[in-house]
């Protein structure tokens, strides 16, 4: 039956465009490599809706997914962050970061890397990830990330870029990244199972919240985006912590 392996063939566009990305992201063009990494995320969000859809899920699907995402989600931020930290640190702005002379903070950035892989491993095996996330998933990570050397690229924001351009905070937002994508942290999904609002009004917070301030300020609002669905996660889970108490 061919329609078993469409969602498989669009898994594939998601490792596709992200291998393309890691090309950019080494090279040292973080804009084409992001723009990549979003289509990829595109792919990655249909195909399981697709296989759904089509009533084909399989466990081969399952892990084909995984393996795409940790090039797309996995390999190309983690890269990217290794040519914004080489950026911060001066005189490797687009370098090649397998120079001899690369400083060794630069590749501190490939924890994001390593903290993804072991995310994505734990989910395949993880029953409890079918309505929620333990952990923030990896192409939220990814997009937090890009939108950092979005920011950076740009200079639209000062005190952002400031921030952005400073290695040692850059080396700190990727250990609260790995930190962040294996914690025991539950954060809610977006999928809405019914339309009620007292249920779902977090949700909907979010999605309106988010929709402004791509809007208002486009991409600069990403990373408060990202902050605010995690605090906005433990809220909602510390509430219902204390009902069910």
């Amino acid at each position: 039956m061919i329609k078993k392996h469409i969602p498989n063939f669009i898994t594939l566009m998601n490792l596709l465009f992200g291998c393309v990305a890691v090309i950019f992201a080494v090279q040292g063009n973080l804009l084409l490599s992001g723009a990549f990494v979003c289509l990829g995320i595109f792919f990655d969000f249909f195909d399981g809706l697709a296989a759904r859809l089509l009533n084909v899920k399989s466990d081969l699907g399952l892990q084909l997914d995984s393996l795409a995402d940790m090039v797309t989600s996995g390999v190309v931020p983690g890269i990217i962050m290794c040519q914004l930290i080489a950026t911060a640190l001066g005189d490797h702005a687009g370098s090649n970061l397998l120079s001899s002379d690369t400083p060794w903070m630069v590749y501190v950035g490939l924890i994001i890397t390593l903290a993804s892989c072991y995310r994505l491993a734990k989910f395949n095996i993880d029953d409890r990830q079918t309505d929620a996330f333990i952990g923030l998933p990896t192409p939220a990570n990814a997009i937090f990330i890009l939108s950092l050397a979005l920011i950076a690229d740009q200079q639209s924001n000062s005190f952002l870029v400031t921030w952005i351009e400073n290695p040692y905070i850059l080396i700190l937002i990727s250990v609260l990244s790995a930190l962040i994508l294996n914690a025991e942290l539950k954060l809610f999904s977006l999928k809405v199972k019914n339309l009620n609002f007292k249920t779902n009004w977090y949700r909907y917070f979010i999605l309106i919240l988010s929709v402004l301030g791509l809007v208002i300020f486009k991409y600069v609002a990403i990373p408060f985006i990202i902050v605010l669905y995690i605090l906005l996660s433990i809220i909602v889970n510390t509430n219902s912590e204390q009902k069910e108490n």
